[in-house]
């Protein structure tokens, strides 16, 4: 049986405020909160709460038999409990069902990924982990890499942390222009590592499409969507991977998209398709091939990087920033931590983009505008990270200070869980106290009994 797989994407920035280069060294607060609560509540009311209520609802209905899966960044998580508590408590509600999926990623939304001699991946990843197992008690199994992020390179880093596959984009490089991304593949790198390609036709035909009037195929009908899935008997599974804001925000209710949604159940059902979260389709599937990425590819219109790194500004930015990485890790300070964390969102470099510059996600005047307001709140961040450890600290010095405090950490985790065997060491002092009092006692002894004699 075919199986449609949907994946959907909720990330938000902490967007920056308007951070002059006189504000260096004298403001430590970068955000734009009234900005960004207003944009976020937003959403929440156009799209998260009405979807999350109407995929609850078909989880009900069909009795588990509609699935979804979903990757909320890190970022994400912080700003829904800060200002839209009640959407974590709608996907809580829906983690309860068994019927939807959270996938694993980067906490910050970054492309730590791409730092290959760093372990700040790794590091985010399992703290991203951690929260969603925290909030929805899931622990991912799958991953899904910023912008859907994927390359060979990343193969072997994604299995170590307990993944069995990954999802990513079905772009025709990937795909050698003969392959359908409607199949289970696994990675060339490994082939213990499952891959889950994009359908892309489908997706962005519900995400930029749906309300087109001078779309050739307007309306997209639940009908019709099924129709051409169910065309070819012989594929595995439609892979419809797309941000959640689609749902009500991007596509409006008034355009029919939640009425789109009810109804795909139904037709569904009448073509002999089922719905399956991406581990379930990996468990149900087995590979019909292995897929190569020698180069970095995301769901960008062109595949690739440019969006994020396509100029100097950019890559200044960006290795700007990951230059302290280390020195931010050393100093155990979660204020710099959740800083760090939010300037590494790729919001920002996308901001920056002057090839896919755009004002309607752009809160800045110009590219350049958004360079210079980053790197001014990115200078004072580094002064903070630096008067803790100064840019004269050799790396030899540095390296004896992390060595220092593994060794810190590991005589704690000693104290935690192995303290009594080293206490009862330790307790030879009472003993030798009463091997020092028995003298003590005999001369009372000695004393008792000569005052017997006297008397008698």
């Amino acid at each position: 049986m075919k199986t449609i797989c949907f994946y959907f994407q909720i990330h938000q920035p902490y967007r920056l405020k308007r951070y002059r280069f006189f504000d260096i060294g004298a403001d430590h607060y970068y955000y734009d909160d009234a900005k960004n609560q207003e944009i976020l509540v937003r959403i929440a009311r156009n799209s998260y709460l009405p979807a999350n209520e109407t995929i609850l609802s078909l989880i009900k209905k069909t009795k588990g038999a509609f699935k979804v899966a979903y990757s909320i960044s890190g970022l994400a998580l912080e700003s829904l409990e800060q200002f839209c508590p009640e959407v974590i408590d709608s996907f809580k509600e829906l983690a309860k069902t068994g019927c939807v999926e959270f996938l694993g990623e980067t906490y910050a939304h970054s492309f730590a990924a791409l730092k290959k001699e760093s372990n700040e991946f790794e590091l985010q990843v399992k703290e991203h982990s951690d929260k969603i197992q925290a909030l929805f008690g899931q622990k991912p199994t799958v991953f899904r890499g910023t912008e859907l992020l994927y390359s060979d390179d990343m193969a072997e880093r994604i299995l170590s942390l307990g993944f069995k596959g990954a999802v990513t984009e079905g772009c025709p490089s990937v795909l050698d222009g003969w392959r359908s991304p409607d199949y289970v593949y696994c990675s060339g790198a490994n082939q213990r590592l499952k891959l889950l390609l994009k359908n892309n036709g489908i997706s962005r035909d519900i995400a930029h499409k749906f309300s087109d009037w001078n779309w050739d195929q307007f309306p997209l009908t639940a009908e019709k969507l099924m129709s051409w899935i169910s065309d070819n008997k012989q594929e595995q599974v439609v892979n419809i991977f797309m941000n959640y804001e689609v749902l009500g925000e991007i596509q409006k209710a008034e355009s029919g998209i939640f009425e789109f949604l009810k109804a795909l159940p139904e037709q569904a059902k009448a073509n002999g398709i089922a719905f399956g979260t991406p581990s379930e389709v990996m468990d149900a599937n087995r590979p019909v091939d292995t897929i190569s990425v020698p180069y970095p590819i995301t769901w960008a219109s062109e595949n690739d990087l440019s969006p994020w790194f396509g100029n100097a500004i950019q890559d200044e930015a960006y290795n700007r920033l990951f230059s302290i990485a280390e020195r931010v890790r050393l100093t155990r300070d979660k204020s710099l931590l959740h800083d760090f964390y939010k300037l590494q969102s790729s919001d920002h470099l996308y901001y920056m983009s002057t090839s896919h510059y755009n004002q309607f996600f752009c809160p800045y005047d110009s590219p350049y505008d958004a360079f210079i307001n980053y790197m001014n709140v990115a200078s004072d961040f580094m002064q903070r990270v630096e008067s803790r450890f100064p840019k004269n600290t050799s790396t030899e010095e540095l390296n004896a200070l992390v060595q220092t405090i593994v060794n810190l950490e590991k005589q704690v985790e000693e104290l935690k869980g192995g303290a009594k065997p080293k206490a009862e060491k330790k307790s030879v002092a009472p003993k030798t106290e009463v091997k020092a009092e028995k003298p003590a006692a005999e001369t009372k002894k000695k004393v008792t009994s000569s005052r017997k004699k006297k008397a008698e």
